[in-house]
Formats: C-alpha cells, structure tokens, sequence
C-alpha cells in the first residue's frame, strides 16, 4: 500500500529524539548562570504583518492539539489578510495559525523572530493521522475535492492505518459556499456521521470562511483543519513537489508549473506585495491594524476584486 506523502520525519523518529533530549543532563559547568536554555523561553507567537503564527514544533504542535480550529497561513493568506475583511474576520477564531511556508518561515529569520518550524497544510492532514493512527476518538469528515476525490482519499487513508479513520467524506460542488441549502445538507451530514475531526480542503480564503460560518453549527466537531490541496494529495489527484524543492522554498513553482492556469495570477501578480510588506515591517514602517470593527480601521493593500 502506497503511503501518504509527507516532507517530515515519521512521529515515533520526533518522540525518540525528544525523549533523548529530556533524558540527556546538561552539565551545569557547561550553563552560564545568566542564561537558560529552556525551550519555554522561546516566543510562543511571531507576529508576521498581522498574523500572530504559533511557534511551535510538529511534535509540541500535535501533542499540545487536543480541540480547536487550525488555520495554516502561507504568503497567500498574509496577501488576501492585507484586503480581505471577511478573511481576517474568519482568521480571528483560529485557536493555532501554524506556518505553511518556507518563505514564511525566511521572512521571520529577516524580522528576528524565527519560527522553529514549519507545518504546511499539505503535510498537516498525513501526520495528523499518522499521530493519531491507534485514537479511536479520532474519527474524520474530509470536505474537498472534486466529484469523488474525498471519497478516494478516504479509502486510501483507511487502508494505509488500517482502521475507519475517516468516516465519511464529500466533495462539494462548484460554489458551494453561495448555497445555503447544500452548505446546511452538509452541515447534516457531517452531525450525522459522529465524526470528531473536520478537515477541509477547498482552497482560501473559501475553507476558512466556511469554517467560521458553519463551526457553531457542528457540535460533536473537537478539532477544525483547513488543509487546503492536502485532499487531493491524498486520494493522488495532484502531486507533490519533490521535498528538495519543498525545503528550497519553492514548492509554489512547482504548483505553478504544474496548474498554470488556475494559479498563475496568485503566485505572479496577487501574492507579490509580500515582499515590500516584510520590508514595511522591518523597517517599522508597517502598521498594525488596529481592532476589527473599529471606527479607524485601514486595510495596508486597497482591496482589489473579490477574493
């Protein structure tokens, strides 16, 4: 059985690793008495533009992730965050922001507040079910895909853990989002199937509104995942970039290369602000927004044509 593609060391590699770090004494010789080396010293959140993004590793990351909602922001969130108010207001009930970018993850070493990791929404959907392979609370609704890719991507991931992980799965049609009537049947759908875990994959900021819309909705959902393609790499219907391009930080090219088309305009025209923004902020220059709903609210970027 083929397994998941990830760009990350297995779990059981990550625990070994820190039960042997916990377990290793440091000399106190070694220690000067005015510093620690405490992992809890560490920034628990960076401020990149206006996105405080959890700096956590994987492992602390899926130890710590007992319910809550998890949003991934990559250089395309930041970019449609600048302009999009309904975005940044759906962005406000992330209980984890967790990076999804390499180039993310450069612009925080430029800013002086380095991530320690990075956890892409494509790698997200794989390891979580990797860590919670033998949790039978652990039970999946995938949303996402094209007609029959969620449904795919369900009986690949309950073969390769052998167990029902996923227990039902739906892709939505075409603009669903506009459809009160089919977003309220998948509403239904979702209670009815005793899932305990949501995990949509249908791009942003549309996973993300959608999530915030609906969440109140779903009682018997603990934990929220916005994944964005991770569906699709998951049932096979797109391919990953090769891992040494992942680390490159030019995974995107790849998704360029291989979806012209549809994401040319993103990556060569939408998300190209970034740059000028990061420099904004390092030079001090970027302001804070101030608090959603405020009378002297002022989005940095003009909002273009809707997102």
């Amino acid at each position: 059985m083929k397994q998941l593609k990830t760009h990350s060391p297995s779990f059981s590699n990550l625990k070994a690793t820190k039960v042997a770090l916990e377990s290793t004494e440091i000399p106190q010789i070694l220690v000067a008495p005015s510093r620690t080396f405490r992992s809890d010293t560490k920034k628990k959140k960076v401020t990149i533009l206006n996105v405080d993004i959890d700096n956590v590793s994987r492992l602390d990351f899926f130890e710590q992730l007992k319910c809550g909602v998890v949003f991934t922001p990559n250089v395309d969130h930041l970019v449609k965050l600048q302009r999009n108010y309904e975005f940044l207001s759906a962005y406000a009930i992330a209980d984890y922001k967790i990076c999804d970018s390499t180039i993310v993850m450069y612009a925080s070493q430029f800013l002086g507040t380095p991530i320690q990791e990075k956890i892409s929404g494509s790698d997200l959907l794989p390891e979580f079910c990797e860590y919670h392979q033998r949790n039978p609370a652990i039970k999946l609704f995938l949303l996402g895909g094209i007609d029959g890719v969620a449904q795919k991507a369900q009986n690949k991931i309950n073969d390769q853990f052998e167990r029902d992980m996923v227990v039902a799965a739906h892709s939505p049609s075409y603009g669903f989002e506009k459809d009160k009537a089919e977003c309220l049947d998948i509403v239904e759908q979702i209670n009815r199937s005793n899932a305990t875990v949501l995990v949509v994959g249908v791009g942003a900021p549309k996973q993300e509104l959608w999530i915030s819309k609906y969440k109140d909705q779903l009682p018997n959902i603990k934990i929220f995942l916005a994944v964005g393609a991770a569906i699709d790499f998951a049932a096979g219907n797109k391919s990953r970039s090769p891992q040494w391009m992942s680390k490159m930080g030019i995974e995107w090219l790849y998704r360029l290369l291989s979806e012209p088309r549809r994401l040319w305009k993103r990556y060569l025209i939408d998300d190209m602000p970034f740059v000028w923004l990061i420099l904004m902020q390092k030079l001090k220059d970027y302001k804070k927004l101030p608090k959603l709903g405020s009378a002297d609210f002022r989005f940095p970027l003009k909002r273009g044509r809707s997102l």
